[in-house]
């Protein structure tokens, strides 16, 4: 007959790895209902654009004669610019980013951002932007620092065997990383059904043992009594799926998938305040293309994405409780290279999606003719911008987690 002790070493939840336990008896179980306090708290999902998104063909100065000039071949013709603003305009593969601008007032486009010395190192640059300073040697990140001063649950949304960011390291509790909702599931050693619906017997049963105090099994007793709160927040989690219909079709793709994840547990109110989400591929050296190409191709995943995303939680009442913010490590040089494509640079623009955000194009546009070695000059130190999604959208003081000096870039109602 097989012990409390032996089957509790035997099952275990997978897919997180030891800390998910303790992860889901804390925090979703707690806060699954909709009703209870917390689960309907604004939402921040970070979408990271890794290789350096070339900022020049995203927001594009389509009246600016120069931009013609440095990019004969992988300019964006003004005829296909999706006008947003007197002088900028997005890449034709952004309608449906525009759409959401000019029909929904729910897009802020913050233009020229990025950090003084800017460093053209994939990993240095990225390591800046996700722990939020300048330091050498970053061991923890600015939203680890963030859910500390604010402990909410958080979830990073992998790609395959894609490791966890730097951004969310130093939380209070190890962020999971989840590849899909098949994740919340409990494993246990049965080989067939009857087993596994008789160990499943056997937590039911520990939890309901009853212990008085100072016996010698009340340590075990509390350790049952947590695994099947884990259990059964598990079993809910795992049956979301299961059940949402999305209100607007989302697009094919990994990507698509990891956000429409994502809206799948906002809806089900897990409580998590904060989603990391990421897309490879944006280091276009070569063929990089224009209106057509690999970088049009990068940008419609990210815009059809996010807005379906959006558009699905709105259609639920939640568009004004969720902000989508994106970011990447670096811009790209003013002018294409000999390749038809565009080098490191820095300076590129940060989007930011939601019901509560100021529609919109801020701040100033890179000068085209007053560049420094090629690089389109910043104009806006990207952790104000963090300012202002911790001060105003978290509710967490912006300098307890980046320091003093940053004051918050206005991109929010009210």
């Amino acid at each position: 007959m097989t012990s409390r002790r032996e089957f509790l070493g035997r099952s275990t939840l997978l897919g997180f790895g030891a800390t998910v336990p303790g992860f889901l008896g804390r925090t979703a179980s707690a806060a699954l209902p909709l009703g209870k306090p917390g689960a309907k708290d604004t939402v921040l999902v970070v979408v990271q654009l890794t290789g350096g998104n070339d900022g020049l063909n995203t927001v594009v100065p389509f009246k600016d004669p120069e931009y013609y000039k440095l990019r004969p071949t992988i300019a964006v013709p003004k005829d296909r610019v999706q006008q947003i603003g007197a002088d900028v305009g997005l890449h034709p593969a952004m309608e449906a980013t525009a759409r959401l601008l000019n029909d929904q007032s729910a897009v802020c486009v913050v233009q020229g951002v990025g950090y003084p010395n800017p460093d053209q190192s994939h990993f240095r640059s990225m390591d800046i932007w996700q722990a939020g300073n300048t330091g050498k040697e970053p061991t923890d990140g600015w939203l680890g620092r963030a859910l500390k001063a604010k402990p909410t649950p958080a979830f990073h949304l992998a790609g395959g065997n894609e490791s966890s960011p730097l951004a969310l390291a130093g939380a209070p509790a190890r962020v999971p990383s989840v590849t899909s909702l098949e994740d919340f599931q409990l494993k246990t050693a049965a080989a067939s059904g009857a087993d596994k619906m008789a160990q499943k017997g056997v937590i039911t049963d520990v939890a309901k043992t009853p212990t008085s105090p100072g016996s010698p099994n009340n340590l075990l007793d509390f350790v049952a009594r947590t695994q099947m709160t884990t259990y059964a927040s598990s079993d809910k989690l795992a049956a979301v799926g299961k059940t949402y219909t999305p209100k607007v079709p989302y697009p094919d793709g990994a990507f698509a998938g990891r956000l429409k994840l994502a809206a799948q547990l906002i809806d089900a109110g897990v409580g998590a305040r904060v989603f990391y989400v990421s897309l490879d591929g944006f280091d276009t050296h070569a063929g990089q293309g224009g209106a057509e190409g690999a970088h049009a191709n990068l940008l419609r995943q990210v815009s059809d994405g996010v807005s379906a995303f959006y558009r699905d939680l709105a259609a639920r009442g939640h568009g004004d409780r969720v902000c989508v913010m994106t970011f990447s490590e670096f811009g790209r040089r003013g002018y294409e290279n000999g390749s038809k494509g565009t080098d490191h640079g820095s300076g590129a623009p940060m989007f930011l999606v939601g019901g509560k955000v100021k529609a919109g194009v801020t701040g100033t546009h890179p000068s085209l003719t007053k560049m420094e070695q090629g690089n389109l000059v910043h104009s806006t130190d990207f952790r104000r911008v963090y300012a202002a999604v911790l001060e105003r959208w978290l509710g967490v003081e912006g300098k307890t987690v980046l320091g003093p000096g940053f004051d918050p870039v206005d991109v929010f109602k009210g």
